[in-house]
C-alpha cells in the first residue's frame, strides 16, 4: 500500500505541476502570482526525495510534508506541509488504509490547517474546499459507499466549495487587502486542494481499470 501511496503522491505532483500556470494566474488576481510556481517547485522536490520502498504510510506522508514545508514558499508551504504531517500522524504505522481511515486523515488535515492558518470555513481559503470535501467523504463512508463512491462525493463537494470561494470576500492572507475586489476570483489554495483531491480520485480509478 505504501508503494501505491508513492504512486498516488506522484500523480498529485504531476497534476499540480501540469496546472502551475493555472494556479499562478488565479494567484495573480488576488495574491503574489506565485502559488502555482511555488507548489510546482515543492512537488518537483517531493518526486526526487520521496522514499519508494517505505512501507509505513505515515512515514511517506511525513516526508512529503517535510519537503513541502521546506521547499514551498509563502503561506502555502507551512499549510500544505502541516496538512501532510497531520495526515502522517493519523496514518502512523499503517501499511494499508480503510475508508474510515480516510475520514480520520481528512479531519486531521483540517484541524492542522485551522491551527496553523487561524482560518475557518467561509474566509476564502483552502478550507472552503477541504471542509465540505471531508464532510461529504465521511457521510459517504457512514452510508456504506465503497472507496470510489467516497472519493466521488469528496471531489464533488470540493469543486462546489472551490467555486463558492469566487462569491465571497477574502478575510485571510494577502487577498484580504483587496476587500470586496477579491470577490469574483477563485481562491488559489482551494483550487490546488481540489486538484489534489481529484488527482487521488483519478489515480484510484486508474488502479481499478
Amino acid at each position: 500500500m505504501a508503494s501505491t501511496l508513492f504512486d498516488c503522491i506522484s500523480k498529485i505532483a504531476e497534476t499540480i505541476i501540469a496546472n502551475k500556470d493555472y494556479l499562478t494566474e488565479l494567484d495573480r488576481a488576488i495574491g503574489d502570482a506565485d502559488h502555482g510556481i511555488n507548489m510546482a517547485r515543492g512537488y518537483t522536490e517531493v518526486l526526487q526525495q520521496l522514499p519508494q520502498e517505505e512501507q509505513d504510510i505515515g512515514a511517506v506522508l511525513k516526508k512529503t510534508g517535510m519537503v513541502l514545508l521546506s521547499k514551498v514558499g509563502g503561506a502555502s508551504g507551512p499549510l500544505y506541509g502541516t496538512a501532510y504531517m497531520k495526515a502522517a500522524k493519523a496514518a502512523a504505522g499503517k501499511t494499508s488504509l480503510t475508508t474510515q481511515d480516510g475520514c480520520e486523515i481528512l479531519q486531521a488535515v483540517i484541524a492542522g490547517i485551522q491551527l496553523r492558518g487561524k482560518a475557518q470555513r467561509g474566509e476564502k481559503t483552502m478550507l472552503d474546499a477541504i471542509i465540505p470535501a471531508c464532510e461529504a467523504y465521511c457521510a459517504a463512508v457512514k452510508a456504506g459507499q465503497d472507496f470510489s463512491g467516497c472519493l466521488d462525493a469528496m471531489c464533488a463537494a470540493a469543486r462546489e466549495g472551490t467555486d463558492y470561494t469566487a462569491s465571497i470576500r477574502a478575510t485571510k492572507g494577502r487577498a484580504s487587502y483587496l476587500g470586496d475586489r477579491s470577490i469574483g476570483h477563485v481562491d488559489p489554495g482551494a483550487a490546488s486542494s481540489l486538484l489534489t483531491m481529484e488527482a487521488v480520485r483519478d489515480f484510484y480509478r486508474e488502479q481499478m481499470q
